[in-house]
């Protein structure tokens, strides 16, 4: 038994299995449209929602150490991403490198795994799509019925000059200190998000249609966004007041985690959901004209591209206004109000970018998940439905279509919060495993051909597994008990299906 789950499959038989243009994927995407992709799926909610709430909770303008923290634990599994993408380069990402390195067992485990961070981070983001997008109506007068626009039971109020909001602590409290009881206000109990349930569902079939046409639209989106948050840093330098950085690390509070260093590193571990998806690039690696170039180029391009762009914006909002006042849902149309009536224009640009920003993030999400679906279903750990090919779009149609379904049933009746936090211990999780896979790779086929060599191992995927494997540790106890119950489920699936169906196990039993 021990033999079977941690028989590994050889590289080159993976690769072999790659290279079947019938039934394959088409060979589309370059660098460019890799590096999109990449900064589709990492800019979106981060940008526009952590960063200020980030730094008013924990590090105040010291958020700016915050990034930098995550986003060089992100670069060190950057690096390991982009050996094993340019040397390996089909579509399983993080699954297939494991079952080249540590076997059919701890890749089953990754492959479930990747669930967490593709299927429900598509569901999360959703949420704050809509959130963003019934705010962007309401400045329109147009108002979708409250009980249709958040997760089910969600008790809903309506405050005044702001529309429907999810009833909060935070609310009630700034509520009572504007003299107004939250008592005497409509209240509403919500039954499903329909428009989170519309997005996905619209992407969904965008994705069914085909690779390009889901790059092209991805590419508009990131045009749109970046722009927006380009020209908002180059406007807001002009509105920054210094004395909004003083103090830059804001003493502690006395507590762990508030303010302070460990504020800093509070927030790391917080505002780490803003870089997830440039691992996603690695998933699209079977549609690359060029796989074992452009993989490297488009996952760190778009790695450095956002955090590039998410120091310059964290340094002007906290330089335009007081960190205080940023714990909200939008905190950057916070900082457009701050810069005064001659700005006003901006804010619906500003949502208009963040409702486009938000959309690829799920379009890059919805993308990856079919795909890893693809190859367990390719290698017999899956049903063979999952590897099924559309003759026409040349797409994976139903696991495409499945996944889309899940995504829209977890968006329209879970709560942001749970799913966010699950989406990141499943990120955490799979870059640990690929930050170690490439260790032992080196270790076990020193001989293989590697287009791109991740410098100075093991030093660099060590600490990539350290950082990671910390931020998991700092995550809630309730987090770990929902991941522990998904991977029992799993393991369910793999003793029961997996493992008897298994192609690489049974090559030589069906001959």
């Amino acid at each position: 038994m021990n033999s079977r789950l941690f028989k590994v499959k050889p590289v080159q038989q993976i690769l072999s299995e790659s290279s079947d243009k019938q039934h394959g994927f088409k060979r589309t995407l370059t660098a460019t449209n890799l590096t999109t992709l990449g900064i589709g799926a990492i800019v979106g909610a981060g940008i526009f929602v952590l960063t200020g709430q980030a730094a008013a909770q924990y590090a105040g303008p010291a958020i700016v150490i915050s990034f930098i923290i995550s986003g060089l634990a992100c670069a060190f599994a950057g690096l390991c991403y982009a050996e094993f993408a340019a040397m390996i380069p089909i579509s399983g990402s993080a699954y297939t490198y494991a079952y080249a390195t540590l076997g059919e067992f701890l890749a089953w485990i990754i492959g479930w795994d990747l669930i967490l961070e593709y299927l429900f981070a598509a569901s999360t983001v959703a949420v704050g799509w809509s959130g963003y997008v019934v705010s962007f109506l309401y400045d329109f007068g147009l108002t979708i019925p409250p009980q249709f626009t958040a997760a089910w039971n969600t008790v809903l109020v309506n405050v005044p000059e702001m529309g429907w909001k999810p009833l909060t602590d935070s609310l009630s409290t700034g509520l009572s200190a504007s003299g107004i009881s939250v008592e005497s206000l409509p209240h509403v109990t919500a039954i499903l998000n329909l428009p989170a349930m519309f997005i996905i569902a619209f992407l969904t079939l965008l994705l069914v249609r085909g690779i390009k046409e889901t790059a092209n639209f991805n590419n508009i989106m990131v045009i749109i966004k970046v722009s927006v948050i380009v020209m908002f840093i180059g406007l807001g330098f002009m509105f920054v007041k210094v004395g909004n950085w003083k103090p830059f690390i804001p003493e502690n509070t006395g507590e762990w985690g508030h303010f302070g260093w460990s504020g800093i590193f509070r927030a790391a571990g917080v505002i780490f959901f803003a870089y997830i998806g440039f691992d996603a690039v690695s998933t699209a690696a079977q549609e690359a004209k060029k796989p074992q170039r452009d993989m490297p180029i488009g996952i760190l391009g778009s790695l450095g591209i956002s955090t590039v762009l998410y120091i310059l914006m964290a340094i002007v909002l906290t330089g335009i206004v007081s960190y205080t006042q940023l714990n909200v849902a939008d905190p950057i149309a916070v900082g457009v109000n701050a810069m005064g009536d001659s700005m006003f224009w901006l804010r619906p640009i500003i949502k208009i970018a963040a409702i486009a920003g938000i959309s690829s993030v799920i379009l890059v999400m919805l993308m990856g998940q079919p795909r890893i679906f693809y190859a367990m279903s390719k290698d017999g750990l899956l049903p063979p439905i999952f590897s099924k090919v559309h003759p026409e779009f040349k797409t994976p149609y139903f696991s495409t279509v499945l996944t889309g379904i899940a995504a829209i049933v977890l968006a329209g009746i879970l709560p942001i919060n749970i799913l966010g936090e699950l989406v990141s211990i499943g990120t955490l999780l799979a870059f640990t495993i690929v930050c170690i896979s490439i260790i032992v790779l080196r270790k076990k086929r020193p001989d293989l051909e590697r287009p791109f060599m991740t410098p100075w191992v093991p030093l660099v995927p060590l600490l990539g597994a350290g950082i990671c494997l910390l931020q998991m540790f700092s995550l809630p106890l309730d987090t770990w008990l929902r991941l522990i119950v998904w991977f029992v489920l799993g393991l369910f699936i793999y003793f029961f299906y997996g493992i008897h169906n298994s192609k690489l196990n049974n090559q030589g039993l069906k001959k």
